[in-house]
């Protein structure tokens, strides 16, 4: 029962929610404004049937997951390296932190004009846009682990005559690991959001993002809240997902 209980809170407002929604959308008739349950939850539990003679909401979705673990993974082999360094070295962070405080603020969407005119309307300015918004969680993350590394496993090393890449492989890589960790959560969930904004701009053919803009475009509603739906469910995996990882991996933080 203290297992059940916690899920069936979780479920408490959503549940709330839909009872509300379906109240008004009773009381409004207007599929346009608000469409009943009875015509999201077919195109729910049909994901394999063609929308609008094109792609499924499966076959959208597959897509959308596959760019952004090209762009997260992309942002992931550069931004763990050159955290790692500059979090060992100040020369090295020094160099690179400036450039770094300038185009963090910067908004992923606010690269698209560029991305377009660099990478042309397709699947590379798509990366370009998930690797900016995953390269600075993952980055700031990893010089934070580094930081937290404490010095005197450090000492420990040094005085049991480990060399600089010893220290790496088994103080500081696994030091910074849970931080690391910590930020390839926060990442993916940006590219996420970014991958989904930046299909429903002009150009993009495919993808969950794309299929809510057109579905806009023909007036189908109940596309949208499913597929909304859809981007809600897999960013609450992926989450999931990282949060065993961590338990898994790093369930002794916080021990003696």
């Amino acid at each position: 029962m203290k297992r059940v209980l916690p899920i069936l809170k979780g479920f408490a407002i959503p549940v709330f929610i839909i009872v509300i929604w379906q109240s008004l959308s009773m009381y409004i008739q207007n599929s346009f404004i608000l469409p009943g349950w009875e015509t999201i939850i077919p195109v729910l539990i049909h994901p394999a049937e063609p929308l609008f003679g094109g792609a499924s909401l499966f076959q959208n979705s597959l897509i959308s997951l596959q760019r952004v673990l090209y762009g997260f993974l992309l942002a992931v082999f550069i931004a763990v390296p050159l955290g790692l360094l500059c979090g060992w070295s100040k020369s090295a962070e020094d160099y690179v932190n400036p450039i770094i405080q300038i185009l963090r603020p910067v908004p992923p969407i606010a690269w698209m004009p560029l991305a377009i005119a660099w990478f042309k309307i397709g699947f590379g300015s798509l990366l370009f846009i998930i690797f900016i918004g995953s390269f600075f969680p993952v980055f700031i993350s990893t010089i934070e682990g580094m930081r937290s590394i404490r010095i005197r496993w450090l000492e420990v090393a040094q005085t049991l005559g480990a060399t600089t890449l010893e220290k790496f492989k088994t103080v500081v890589i696994p030091g910074a690991l849970p931080s690391i960790w910590t930020g390839l959560r926060l990442a993916f969930g940006v590219a996420w959001m970014c991958l989904v904004a930046a299909e429903m701009l002009p150009g993009t053919s495919a993808g969950l993002g794309y299929l809510i803009m057109f579905a806009y475009n023909l007036g189908q509603i109940q596309v949208i809240v499913a597929g909304m739906i859809v981007i809600g469910v897999i960013g609450i995996v992926s989450d999931s997902i990282f949060r065993i990882g961590q338990t898994r991996l790093f369930g002794w933080q916080g021990k003696e």
